[in-house]
């Protein structure tokens, strides 16, 4: 038994460094083998997070130091994956909050680190990357402490340690003018600061579930702490859901405690560690194990709703199931039920439509990433614009709104100042740090949808924005939507030269010389604000004289390339995307100009 333990989180905004810091974390405590080779970003497991450079789903290690037993929680920093930090704060005493010496503290650590002085932590502070040429670690060090006091820290949570590091050498001290040769300071102040979990060995075992994994071989795996007690292999217990109904009775099949990077099995586990248990199929996050003795759950903090939703619906474009491999709406069902087993954040609802899911969630990015993986697993599907969930208070509708940090050269601030205001953003703060200003606004999240790619415009792709969910705020008004309108495909077939070359001032488009594109299909944006419909796929006609030279070399523009993120954005209320493993393709929802008009019309006449 271990009875020297200690449970921390990890927090910081997003590119702080901190699962860097952790692979630093596994090597220097003798993790892994002086001759092993490892991947940098190690904690960082999945295809999407290794490519975008960050954490979307928390990970579970431990290292071992002297005696001590560290369990580290690796928490998600981007504000769309909250629902994942919440219920990881529970299993932890302590939390290491992790901020850039140039950047200093962001939304993100904001939102965590509310939530875990709520919790009554004690936070260690860490001033990371210390070596940038713009660190200014002691105006951080103040911004710091400005945050703590604006969250309504206690004078004991004020009094916190303060590091300096340099992650990415596995560096860490207590003063800056130290020397510094590896991250000592860290652990020892880890486990002197930190308190041990509370270890009551006699009462009947009890543990919450906190995260959910999945193996081939044993099937769903139970994370979570062991709030009391001990359990052993095939010691049965009663799995109990948030009101305290039974949902079975099973023996505990396999035991798993953490080191490293790995999953060793026990015998036993028991109060205050990590660990992880098979053997219960219907185990869902916030649900109780507990000894058969003592019937009754543990209390559960429920995470916060979703705030966005989008429609998934089976694809029915001409060009339907030519790429996907899995394309039927019960495909598509049993695809995203599987995603809300693991996944507490994301909600899925039937709609009137068989065909029809409604997917929520906390934010554009975390649908994305949804999206991304299931496109990746080989779907194909289309989905509708996003759209936010309103509430309805003291019988006035309201809907959310969200903080966001904007950091732009102040040639550029005006701009992103009107843009915001046009979207009913209101200012709250704008700092100069250099040459740069750091714009904070309050924004109904409907106005941030087509935002981000607008600002990237605007600013000459300079500008940085993070934005976090606030909270709910009395409907806004009317938000003005895209200012540019479509150019749309009058027929089906290839794009040619030839017609992209007579077309290029009508605006920009999204389709190359020789692509497939069909009637109804958004090949380009418009220079207007109205849609129109082009032929895209005209061919020149053939006489019998020769071209002159100058005829033959046609030069055209080359076609927008836009990312994921950035179709989703631009797609309007009458559009879908069409989504394959090979392709995105913007379409119209009726794909045929007449039903488009009689569609419209219905509208009028509503």
């Amino acid at each position: 038994m271990h009875n020297d333990i200690r449970n921390i989180a990890i927090i910081a905004h997003v590119d702080h460094g901190k699962t860097t810091l952790v692979d630093q974390m596994l090597k220097q405590s003798g993790t892994f083998r002086e001759n092993q080779n490892v991947q940098d970003r190690v904690m960082d497991s999945g295809d999407l997070e290794r490519e975008k450079g960050i954490t979307i789903s928390s990970k579970n290690t431990a290292v071992k130091w002297g005696d001590t037993k560290i369990n580290i929680v690796d928490t998600p920093g981007h504000a769309d994956f909250g629902g994942e930090v919440e219920r990881i704060l529970k299993m932890v005493n302590g939390v290491i909050i992790l901020v850039d010496a140039a950047e200093g503290p962001l939304p993100q650590t904001k939102f965590v680190l509310r939530k875990s002085l709520q919790l009554g932590y004690q936070p260690i502070v860490v001033i990371n990357k210390i070596d940038r040429k713009d660190a200014r670690p002691d105006d951080v060090l103040n911004e710091i402490f400005d945050l703590f006091v604006a969250l309504d820290a206690s004078d004991e949570q004020l009094d916190f340690p303060i590091l300096y590091a340099i992650g990415i050498d596995g560096i860490a001290k207590h003063e800056l003018e130290d020397e510094g040769k590896d991250l000592s300071p860290l652990f020892e102040t880890i486990v002197e600061k930190i308190p041990p979990p509370e270890q009551n060995f006699d009462a009947p075992f009890k543990m919450l579930i906190s995260s959910i994994d999945w193996n081939d071989y044993v099937g769903r795996i139970a994370i979570g702490r062991v709030e009391q007690g001990t359990i052993k292999t095939n010691q049965e217990i009663a799995l109990l859901n948030r009101k305290g109904e039974v949902k079975e009775k099973a023996r505990a099949t396999k035991l798993f405690t953490f080191n490293g990077l790995q999953r060793e099995p026990v015998e036993q586990a028991g109060a205050g560690d990590i660990f992880a248990l098979a053997g219960y199929e219907n185990v869902d996050i916030g649900d109780t194990l507990t000894a058969t003795s003592d019937m009754t759950a543990l209390e559960y903090y429920d995470i916060d709703k979703p705030t966005m939703a989008m429609y998934f619906r089976v694809n029915n474009s001409p060009f339907a199931g030519l790429e996907g491999d899995y394309v039927t709406s019960n495909q598509i069902k049993d695809r995203l039920m599987k995603e809300i087993r693991t996944n507490v954040a994301i909600e899925v609802e039937p709609t009137e439509s068989p065909d029809v899911y409604k997917v929520s969630g906390r934010g554009e990015l975390q649908l994305a990433i949804l999206i991304e993986t299931m496109r990746r697993e080989g779907f194909e599907f289309a989905v509708s614009r996003p759209e936010v969930l309103y509430r309805e208070i003291d019988g006035e509708i309201h809907e959310p709104y969200e903080e966001v940090v904007v950091d732009v050269h102040q040639d550029y601030s005006n701009r992103v100042i009107d843009n915001l205001q046009q979207r009913k953003g209101i200012m709250t703060s704008m700092t100069q740090e250099g040459d740069n200003n750091r714009l904070v606004f309050k924004v109904p999240s409907r106005g941030l949808i087509g935002f981000r790619s607008e600002m990237l415009t605007e600013t000459r792709g300079t500008g940085i924005m993070h934005q976090q969910f606030d909270r709910y705020e009395p409907f806004a008004g009317e938000i003005p939507g895209r200012n540019r309108g479509a150019l749309i495909a009058l027929e089906k077939g290839e794009v040619t030269s030839y017609a992209l070359e007579g077309l290029q001032d009508r605006g920009t488009f999204f389709v190359k010389p020789g692509e497939k594109v069909y009637m109804g299909q958004v090949v380009g944006i418009n220079n207007r604000s109205d849609d129109m419909v082009v032929n895209v796929v005209k061919k020149k006609n053939l006489t019998n004289h020769r071209a002159t030279q100058t005829a033959d070399s046609v030069k055209i523009d080359p076609a927008k390339d836009m990312s994921l993120e950035q179709h989703i954005e631009f797609i309007d209320k009458d559009e879908l995307l069409e989504v394959t493993p090979q392709s995105l393709r913007i379409r119209k929802m009726y794909l045929d100009p007449n039903e488009r008009k009689r569609a419209e019309k219905q509208k009028e006449f509503a």
